[in-house]
């Protein structure tokens, strides 16, 4: 395969994994990492310095137009991305005495986990609806604009819960981040849908909003190891910023049902392919 045909394959991959990153809030990564490792041949360790990149651009290109449409919750964001950067730098450090196999096998074992429990949305609880006592000390209620089929739009109040607990997820996010390259946008939308109780479009954005900072923290390690190729990292960061511009313009005419069965079943797919590939190695 010629050097401009590979660019090219790698870029059209790297749009639709933007493009889905996009709408679930997984940043690309999810579907990246593991198209570059099994069917383009790429090494673990630069497939995660490339997605990274991906990631980053994915982030840059849909969050501003989420923030405008007033789905990103902020607050919450910065909040969260305090202890998900410090778990991002630490997983870096993690990452270098790490087996390959051991980090491929533990990104399948999240990615089927998410998966298999993100197809169902968190039933509704009357507590959902009370204002909880820290989330309202630290400003974090908002609303979110729901579109009629008539094109009237509606502000939908939520109410985020059990802060704390979603701050110490949010470290473990850090730290996959880091180790498989995905942005931790997987953990972060399922602790803001399932923890928080979120809905699900405002876990999303937001998630887009962080995975950018998540990533740079942990990419600039990579760097620094020389872990991040140019000549694979462009088409894909290229790739990963046109598709999040056309994500961005989806989502909010998006089935939420819809969107939940895409994060499921491209969770699932990359989780089987991931974790048979570092079981595998393990022989």
């Amino acid at each position: 395969m010629t050097a401009p045909v590979f660019a090219i394959l790698i870029f059209a991959a790297s749009t639709l994994g933007g493009l889905v990153g996009s709408l679930t809030g997984l940043g690309g990564g999810a579907i990246i990492t593991p198209v570059l490792v099994l069917l383009f041949g790429v090494d673990m360790r630069y497939a995660i310095g490339a997605s990274l990149i991906a990631v980053i651009a994915t982030s840059s290109g849909s969050a501003s137009a989420y923030v405008r449409e007033g789905y990103t919750n902020l607050r919450i964001a910065m909040l969260l991305e305090v202890t998900t950067t410090v778990g991002a730098l630490t997983g870096a450090l993690l990452a270098t005495v790490t087996p390959v196999s051991t980090i491929t096998a533990i990104f399948g074992l999240v990615l089927l986990y998410t998966a298999a429990t993100t197809i169902r949305p968190p039933q509704t609880r009357a507590s959902d609806a009370v204002a909880d006592p820290l989330a309202t000390k630290l400003g974090l209620n908002s609303d979110y604009p729901v579109k009629a089929s008539d094109g009237t739009v509606t502000k939908v109040k939520y109410f985020p819960r059990q802060i704390p607990a979603g701050m110490g997820i949010m470290f473990g996010a850090g730290v996959l981040s880091a180790l498989v390259g995905i942005g931790s946008g997987i953990v972060k939308v399922f602790a803001m849908d399932r923890l928080m109780r979120l809905p699900f479009k405002v876990s999303t954005t937001t998630s887009n909003l962080m995975i950018g900072v998540t990533a740079a923290a942990s990419a600039g390690v990579f760097l620094r190891r020389g872990q991040i190729e140019p000549t694979l990292a462009a088409p894909v960061a290229i790739g990963a910023l046109a598709g999040s511009f056309l994500g961005a313009k989806i989502l909010p005419k998006a089935n939420v049902k819809v969107l939940r069965m895409l994060f499921a079943v491209v969770v699932a797919v990359a989780g089987v392919q991931m974790l048979y590939k570092g079981v595998s190695a393990w022989k």
